[in-house]
């Protein structure tokens, strides 16, 4: 219903962990199984396939299915790229993976057995920019945006290629909808600016926008930062929920306002500010808030803009949670 813009008896939500966050919080409430103590309305498919995709090469690096090394040293949940596996701008040398099909009907036929009355949602992380820069490298990826076009296409293709099969293995299953993972934001603006986002990632990202939606699913985008100026894009190619809704980098109320009776927006509970330094009082109060105003009219799915992070104390780990649970009371 919220996703649909009805009003809800409750508004939908979604705490998801970092690993040492995780920890913490199982340790204060004595559940094993968190997710379902806390009643999270959407199971999502990406961190069951991030980790079966991993492969540890040395203790505390891991290499994916494309071949990238992350350095989990330091960041344990997602790493560090090390090296590159494109350093010119050429896919001569490099084997690009194939589908592995039956891999990915193992892990959706895991994930199936998540309760049909929870939201669940196939995923693709690293989707499109994201991948192409841990192959290529960031800086060099943005410099071949304007000075090797030809082959950032040809990239960009090849990466589309790949999820489209992934995509296609994952509506032979009863999920309601499709999650893709790209950050392509900064704090002010996005990364590689709107003009050369319309260039190179917009029509590779309609096309799996449009495999989700001609099978009757919904389409799920995140991206890190301010990329509010993308939204009107975002509903011309079929986006129905963006993840995550940033209040340090955007007006939150704003873009219901502007955008709401198109888009559901999932996140609202500042990572950044609110969870790591407010009060247990502070966060309580944000988080009704948040419920009251962009809950209203439905289109909100109220959850910490990313997984809360290992320096976010408990105390407001537990008044975020206890605030959510309310609702029902």
């Amino acid at each position: 219903m919220a996703l649909h813009h009805k009003e809800t008896d409750m508004v939908p939500y979604q705490v998801n962990f970092t690993a040492e966050a995780r920890q913490k919080t199982v340790a204060y409430y004595g559940e094993a199984e968190i997710e379902e103590f806390i009643g999270n309305h959407l199971a999502n498919i990406m961190y069951d396939l991030f980790d079966a995709t991993q492969v540890v090469v040395q203790p505390g690096f891991v290499r994916d299915h494309f071949g990238v090394v992350w350095d989990r040293t330091v960041d344990t949940d997602i790493g560090n790229v090390r090296g590159l596996l494109l350093p010119e701008p050429t896919l001569d040398g490099y084997d690009f993976p194939t589908v592995d099909a039956e891999f990915y009907r193992t892990v959706y036929r895991r994930f199936m057995a998540h309760d049909a009355k929870v939201f669940r949602l196939g995923a693709i992380g690293f989707s499109l920019f994201e991948r192409a820069w841990t192959l290529r490298g960031m800086d060099h990826l943005l410099s071949d945006m304007l000075e090797a076009p030809a082959f950032v296409d040809e990239l960009l293709d090849r990466i589309l290629a790949y999820n489209l099969a992934v995509i296609r293995v994952a509506l032979e299953f009863d999920i309601d909808g499709m999650h893709f993972g790209d950050d392509w934001g900064q704090q002010h603006g996005t990364i590689m600016g709107p003009a050369l986002w319309r260039r190179f990632i917009k029509p590779r990202l309609a096309a799996m926008y449009g495999e989700v939606k001609r099978a009757g699913k919904f389409v799920s985008q995140h991206s890190c930062g301010d990329v509010q100026e993308l939204f009107p894009d975002l509903i011309e190619i079929g986006l129905d929920i963006f993840n995550t809704f940033q209040p340090e980098v955007m007006d939150v109320a704003d873009m219901k306002r502007r955008y709401g009776q198109h888009l559901t927006f999932w996140g609202g509970i500042s990572t950044q500010c609110v969870l790591p330094f407010a009060t247990p009082t502070v966060v309580t109060a944000n988080v009704r808030r948040m419920l009251q105003t962009i809950g209203a009219g439905g289109g909100f799915i109220c959850a910490p803009t990313h997984d809360v992070s290992k320096d976010v104390p408990v105390e407001n780990i537990v008044a975020l949670i206890e605030t959510l649970r309310r609702q029902a009371a």
